[in-house]
């Protein structure tokens, strides 16, 4: 998202080298009962269109970048098991090799199931969510048309068959979110109901325009690679750190999988932090005696101030997320309603479209600009 960008604009990585593949969105479009409700180009009033990036060649190229600084040890490879402690305080790590690593501080980055948080006792209050998320892939051999009928947008689809979306990826072929309702529940999830990857892209078509259709009913035998299942999971620790400690992305804050803001909210936490720790650390001492108290003081009261600066926004995004996952739920169980606006497409459609746009400035921008570190 504009969002995101913004944040590597202002760690000075943006734009990303073209090696790393990359694909700018064109557009938004959202189908109702085979019919396009609306269509809204990019960039939609941001600096930077919402771009598709290949996420593990962005995560070789920041660690490239970060390997560069003389500074820096690179420790891959190797878990952290554990944490050290002394005076009521975290000094460091212990990694699954022995090593001992003494810190000033404990960044914690370690994923939704964070194992520093759970090991420093921080709770992280979830909400429930009604739905999951079938991940497939048509790899670019098989989907060149369907890629040209795209034309590099973000389309929705849905209908009395259930709900999907589907967008080119950055690094070729074709990702598809089919939309299932939340674990335990088999409706509208026919992987146990129909065995076979051939049946997948008929429900993808049973929602389609006819062009669409008529392009996934062509897809040859074992082009359909998936499904995978992602459990969604939202949450929000109250609290982000402990003396010595300090969580950040999903450690702090899993997120829906709407607008794909997992990644963008956590490098808008990096930009942040790095605000606040970057003049107390570059002088901290490395070595394992106690942290002086001024240093410990000042840390603690940095960790405070992120927090407060990140909270705000976390919570203005992950409640659009819900918003807009309930009119995804609402659209994909109301026939009478989808046939409605799919009916008055040519009236409703505009003005739901200059509702939509209106409502997704935060979820692409962000609460309020960045401040480079």
């Amino acid at each position: 998202m504009p969002s995101g960008v913004e944040a590597l604009a202002a760690m000075g990585l943006w734009p990303l080298p073209g090696g790393i593949p990359q694909r700018p969105l064109r557009g938004w479009s959202f189908v109702l009962d085979r019919r396009e409700l609306f269509s809204v180009p990019e960039p939609m009033g941001s600096p930077w269109p919402c771009t598709l990036v290949d996420p593990g060649a962005l995560l070789r190229h920041l660690l490239a970048q970060l390997a560069e600084h003389p500074q820096v040890r690179l420790v891959e490879g190797r878990s952290i098991i554990g944490m050290e402690e002394r005076q009521g305080a975290f000094c460091g790590v212990r990694l699954s090799d022995g090593q001992r690593l003494a810190t000033d501080l404990v960044v914690a980055c370690d994923g939704r199931d964070s194992l520093l948080r759970q090991r420093a006792g921080l709770p992280l209050e979830t909400g429930a969510s009604a739905i999951e998320v079938l991940w497939f892939r048509l790899p670019q051999s098989a989907c060149a048309d369907i890629l040209a009928w795209l034309g590099d947008r973000f389309v929705t689809l849905v209908g009395r068959g259930g709900s999907c979306a589907l967008f080119g990826r950055a690094d070729g072929g074709v990702q598809l979110g089919w939309v299932i309702e939340a674990a335990g529940s088999e409706v509208g999830n026919p992987t146990k109901a129909e065995q076979g990857k051939a049946l997948w892209p008929r429900r993808w078509a049973a929602l389609a325009p006819a062009p669409l259709a008529e392009l996934l009913g062509q897809l040859p035998p074992g082009a359909v690679r998936g499904p995978v299942r992602l459990p969604v999971r939202v949450g929000l620790a109250p609290c982000w750190h402990r003396p010595g400690l300090l969580l950040l992305g999903d450690a702090a804050h899993p997120m829906s999988p709407v607008r794909a803001q997992g990644l963008n909210m956590a490098l808008r936490d990096a930009v942040v932090a790095a605000g606040h720790l970057a003049p107390l650390l570059a002088t901290a001492g490395r070595s394992a005696a106690p942290r002086p108290a001024a240093l410990a003081a000042a840390l603690a009261a940095a960790l405070k101030r992120i927090e407060a600066q990140r909270l705000p926004e976390l919570r203005a995004v992950q409640a659009l997320q819900a918003q807009e996952a309930q009119r995804g739920e609402l659209l994909r169980q109301n026939h009478l309603l989808r046939a409605l606006l799919a009916g008055t497409a040519p009236l409703s459609g505009p003005l739901l479209a200059q509702r939509w746009r209106s409502e997704q400035r935060i979820l692409r921008q962000g609460v309020a600009p960045l401040e480079p570190p």
